[in-house]
Order: structure tokens, then C-alpha cells, then sequence
């Protein structure tokens, strides 16, 4: 009997059935009569054998990959300063404080973000990068004082301009397919024609370094913002320095023009956010207090949304003009973000934080909301409204459904009880 159940065992392990069945035949034509008591049925045998055949070809069959609402996050060896996305194509690039390069192909699908190339041309931190206007070249400035320009297919080095600047390089704008501009460390500004290889424009008139560089559409006005508190105006067309804006507190970290031409925001490492009227450079038309460590980075969403990226982790999406936080895009939790970017098709926005990751998150949904000129009041310590279902964990997380809850009850009570004061100025 523990023979035979041993035999049992073995054959309920093979594949073949014909083996298993010849097999037993074998064995109960040696055991004695009273063995016949404890005999297997044949079919029983082949039933089990076949549902194991069965299982293992389910186990075998390749899955789909899933499809996500955003990319996975993309981790570095080092700390990402600076992102930027190609014009038309589903291709960002990378620069990191090692100055190294590296360019993605990014994707939807789980598991299909690609690294295309990598360059370690730079000897220290790349500092700005950006790609031509038809997604040929990719542009890049570093701490090492070099301008490098990169042929994106291949990945080579095509041009290098060694020691641009005196000190290093800090900030990068493409004007058009010819005409580049830099900013560095100790405040001068440099516009270069490509095609010669030599700077038409060199002043100095900021006291810190340029920390973020933006042109009007008629690519005649050039805006820089600096860590002297000022807005520096220049006129490319008559290659001279214009003015500078009055000082602010704080850095001035960034600078983008909105409402279609006729505002200019700069970000502060103050937390405050300062509106100028275009042709009114010298003071601000209004400043709005952000509940923020800093802005460090803005993107320009639509001519009144904005997406601003800060010390404190947090990726939000601000409204101006009525000035209000409309909630929050997405988080490093805990770590300062270094630089945010706009991918081609509007879909995504890209984060670069200390925690050495490449973040995604879903902002096609900003251009569609619609802003009150009406302020409401809002509680002291409020949290910020999720703007996407990975912003705080929302969706995912146990407490979402609490948040929610505590939210829903603070919009009751907020009902009705709207300010009278219809300015666009103040914070929420």
C-alpha cells in the first residue's frame, strides 16, 4: 500500500499520460490480487494530468502591459536641475549636477520608458536645457562656463563653446533657429548669433545671478529676472539694455509673460508672485503671497493659469488675475523641486526634485477650469484641493475619502459667505 501510493505520487508529476498510464500498468500487473482493492482509476489519472497541463499554460501566456494615466517615474543617479521637452515627440531631456545629459522616450504603457542616450560632455552641473525649435538640436549651458549643442537623433556633439561666460552659466532661451541667449552666475546677459558663433550683446546690469530669461512673441523685447530682486528690460532689436524694475524682496527665481502679452509674472524665493503691466516694467502692478517656502519654477499653463513648483515639494496650479490657488498638481514630498516643464501636447507636466526622480503628472484638465472673480473665504491651514489622482494619494490612499468628506463640509460652510472686496489683489 505505501508502495503503490508512492508510485501514485510520481505519476501525478508527469506530463505525459501514456507514460503515467503505462506506468501503472506495470506496477498493478506486479502487485499481489489484494492490490487490485487500492487501484487508481485510470480516468481519475488523466483528468488531474490534464488540468495540470492546463494551468501551465494559462501561467505561460504573456500579460498586456498596463496602460497608466501618466509615465512612471524615472529614477537618476544624481540630482535632475533642468528638464525639457522635445517639440513633437514623446522625448524629454534631462540635465543633472554630475553633468551628465540624458534623453528619454516616455510612454504611457508600464515598463516602456526608454533612455535613447546619455552625454557626459559637461565637466560640471548642466545647468539649463533646451530643444530647437523643429527638435533637432538640443541646447544645454552648465556651470563649467561651456555652451553645448547636441545632435538629438545621434546623440554627438556638435558644436561647443568653450568658456561663453566668465562664471558659469546659469539660465538659457532659444530665441529662434539662430539667436540664443544666457544668463549666468554674476549677472550678465549674453544674445549670440549662432551661425557666427560670437555674442552681439554683452551687458551687465543685474548684481546677482540671471536666474530665468523670456522673450515677447515679436522677439524684440527680451525680460530677464534675477537674485538682485530686479526684472531687467532689454531691447534685442536695438541690441540695449532698457531699465531694470524697482527692488523686490526676496530672489526674483523666474519669469513668464501671460494674458496675452500684457502681463509679466516673476516667481520669488519669498513665496510671493509679482505682476507687472507690459510697458510698466519699473513698479509692479500687483503681487499675490502664495502659501508656498518659494516659487522657484513657473510654467505657463494657459494666459491665466500657471504651474509653480516650490521648495516645500509641491507642484501648484495657480490662476492670475484673480489671483488664486486652485489646488495641487503634484508633490515631492518632503523635497525641493529643482525645475517643472510643459510636455509638447499640453498632457503632462514634468517635475525634477532633490529625491533624484523624474515625476509626471496629468494637467490636461487645467485649461477647462473656470475661475470666480469672486474670492471666497478660506480657513486658515486649509489643505490644498488634489488637481490629479496622484497628487497627495488621491485614489490611493486610505484617508482620501476623509479629505474628501472634510473638504465637501468646509465648501457648505464657505457657501454664501463671499468677500465683497472684488480686487485682484491679496492671496487666499
Amino acid at each position: 500500500m505505501r508502495r503503490f501510493s508512492m508510485v501514485f505520487r510520481f505519476c501525478s508529476d508527469v506530463t505525459d499520460p501514456k507514460m503515467a498510464t503505462s506506468m501503472e500498468e506495470s506496477v498493478i500487473s506486479n502487485e499481489s490480487p489484494s492490490a487490485e482493492k487500492d487501484s487508481i482509476d485510470e480516468d481519475e489519472v488523466t483528468q488531474r494530468l490534464g488540468r495540470l497541463g492546463h494551468e501551465e499554460d494559462v501561467t505561460d501566456e504573456p500579460k498586456e502591459p498596463r496602460v497608466r494615466e501618466t509615465p512612471e517615474d524615472i529614477r537618476f543617479e544624481a540630482i535632475v536641475n533642468t528638464l525639457a521637452f522635445h517639440p513633437t515627440q514623446d522625448i524629454f531631456a534631462a540635465g543633472d549636477i554630475d553633468g551628465d545629459i540624458y534623453v528619454y522616450a516616455y510612454s504611457c504603457l508600464e515598463g516602456a520608458n526608454k533612455e535613447l542616450w546619455s552625454s557626459g560632455h559637461h565637466l560640471k552641473s548642466c545647468r539649463e536645457l533646451a530643444f530647437s525649435q523643429n527638435g533637432q538640436m538640443l541646447f544645454s549651458v552648465s556651470k563649467d562656463k561651456s555652451i553645448h549643442i547636441m545632435d538629438v537623433e545621434a546623440g554627438k556633439l556638435v558644436t561647443r563653446i568653450q568658456k561663453a561666460h566668465s562664471v558659469p552659466i546659469n539660465a538659457l532661451l532659444l530665441i529662434d533657429e539662430n539667436l540664443l541667449a544666457t544668463g549666468d552666475d554674476g549677472g550678465t546677459l549674453k544674445v549670440w548669433d549662432m551661425r557666427k558663433g560670437t555674442a552681439f550683446m554683452d551687458l551687465k546690469h543685474h548684481e546677482d545671478y540671471i536666474s530665468g530669461i523670456t522673450i515677447d512673441q515679436a522677439k524684440k523685447i527680451l525680460l530677464t529676472s534675477s537674485g538682485d530682486g530686479t526684472m531687467g528690460v532689454f531691447n534685442i532689436k536695438r541690441r540695449r539694455f532698457e531699465l531694470l524694475s524697482e527692488f523686490q524682496s526676496g530672489d526674483l527665481t523666474s519669469v513668464a509673460i501671460m494674458k496675452r502679452g500684457r502681463k509679466v509674472v516673476c516667481g520669488s524665493s519669498e513665496g510671493t508672485i509679482y505682476i507687472f503691466n507690459w510697458n510698466g516694467f519699473g513698479a509692479t502692478s500687483d503681487r499675490f503671497a502664495v502659501r508656498a517656502e518659494s516659487v522657484d519654477s513657473i510654467v505657463p499653463i494657459t494666459d491665466s493659469i500657471l504651474c509653480a513648483a516650490s521648495m516645500d515639494g509641491v507642484v501648484r496650479a495657480i490662476n492670475v488675475l484673480p489671483n488664486r490657488v486652485l489646488g495641487s498638481v503634484g508633490q515631492h514630498v518632503g523635497e525641493p523641486i529643482e525645475q517643472i516643464a510643459r510636455s509638447h501636447d499640453g498632457r503632462f507636466l514634468a517635475s525634477s526634485a532633490h529625491d533624484q526622480l523624474v515625476k509626471f503628472w496629468d494637467i490636461s484638465g487645467l485649461p477647462k477650469m473656470e475661475v470666480s472673480d469672486y474670492r471666497r473665504r478660506k480657513k486658515k491651514g486649509g489643505s490644498l484641493k488634489s488637481l490629479s489622482k496622484k497628487a497627495f494619494g488621491t485614489g490611493d490612499d486610505f484617508f482620501s475619502g476623509l479629505v474628501e468628506e472634510t473638504e465637501k463640509k468646509e465648501q457648505a460652510e464657505e457657501e454664501g459667505d463671499e468677500s465683497d472686496d472684488d480686487s485682484d489683489s491679496g492671496s487666499d
